[in-house]
């Protein structure tokens, strides 16, 4: 295995001190600049990269932050994650990305790995409906933003969507559809997201004069298009089968299309279908997919601000956590629209 080159051996080569190749590297600007060019020359020469993770040690910041997310497979993660970059490289942060896999125990090595990592600070979207991952990160001292969550206390900022409101949002467009009998195709029961997407089509039956009878919960295990297949083979086996589905996310949504398309059931003339999260392929399915939009980009760029916000230098000032919580955006399309 090839020996790693270090400074010292760029300080031999150049014939120079280590202190000199220190200051060409961190401040060129006060080394002649024919003694530059020559360490310069042997930097290239021997292909010599200096440890940034050494550098952040002895500075005790690091140009790092943290991203944890349920499911890189889902665009909607993938846009938060855009998002994210987009404001931490205006900062001149880079982010690292981890996916726990909708997994408490995979979302606890992560946290570990942060912390090993001595990260910036952590963008976190929690699997572990318990709170002892949180906790336990939360005593090695490193800030954290909770992602596309509400922040219960004051202890850290949060930046999420109002998710009753969006569930009232789908499921009272397809009452005004004239559907009575809905199903709720929803995912990890622990998730708040989909408790609170849950809440919110209730809500909106109830304005409607209607019981929660009128909403059958098909649960999932997890948030994919497979998890969708599945349950939509089960509302096929339904005896009364609901004239509607709302599903928790976009990926259940486009599982029961590929479900409903396999058995010849009409979409929407048959079953209605509304998804949540308005990603890209949202629009270009089959049948284009009505759902309820997330700015995700900008729920990803709006958690780093609040990141980078906490973890300047500001002296004595306190940084004032905040919980910001953004509106969703009923989308229209085919999937949903009464038979003409």
């Amino acid at each position: 295995m090839a020996q790693s080159v270090g400074i010292k051996d760029v300080a031999r080569v150049a014939g120079v001190s280590v202190g000199t190749v220190s200051n060409v590297i961190n401040r060129p600007d006060t080394v002649a600049q024919e003694t530059r060019a020559r360490v310069l020359s042997a930097i290239e020469r021997l292909g010599y990269v200096r440890s940034e993770s050494a550098r952040q040690l002895r500075a005790g910041r690091s140009r790092i932050m943290g991203l944890l997310v349920l499911d890189m497979g889902n665009p909607f993660f993938v846009d938060v994650a855009r998002g994210a970059e987009r404001a931490a490289r205006e900062a001149g942060l880079g982010v690292m990305v981890c996916n726990s896999a909708q997994s408490a125990g995979e979302e606890a090595e992560y946290l570990s790995l942060f912390a090993e990592q001595r990260v910036r600070g952590v963008l976190l979207t929690p699997t572990d409906a318990s709170g002892r991952n949180i906790g336990a990160f939360r005593r090695h001292g490193i800030p954290f933003v909770l992602v596309d969550r509400v922040a219960e206390g004051a202890a850290e900022c949060s930046v999420s969507v109002d998710d009753v409101a969006g569930g009232a949002l789908a499921v009272r467009h397809l009452v005004d559809a004239g559907h009575r009998s809905i199903a709720y195709v929803s995912g990890p029961p622990g998730l708040n997201q989909v408790r609170d997407r849950r809440t919110g089509a209730l809500n909106a039956l109830a304005e409607a004069g209607l019981g929660p009878g009128a909403l059958r919960e098909i649960p999932t295990e997890r948030l994919d298009v497979a998890a969708g297949r599945d349950a939509g083979a089960r509302l096929l086996g339904l005896a009364e089968r609901p004239t509607a589905v709302f599903c928790a996310n976009d990926l259940l949504a486009l599982g029961v299309l590929q479900a409903m398309y396999a058995a010849g059931v009409g979409v929407p003339d048959d079953l209605a279908i509304v998804g949540y999260d308005d990603i890209e392929f949202a629009a270009a399915a089959a049948v284009p997919l009505t759902s309820v939009r997330q700015p995700a980009v900008t729920i990803g760029a709006l958690a780093a601000e609040l990141l980078l916000e906490e973890t300047e230098e500001r002296g004595e000032q306190p940084h004032e956590h905040r919980r910001v919580v953004l509106q969703p955006e009923l989308v229209v399309r085919r999937s949903s629209l009464p038979g003409r």
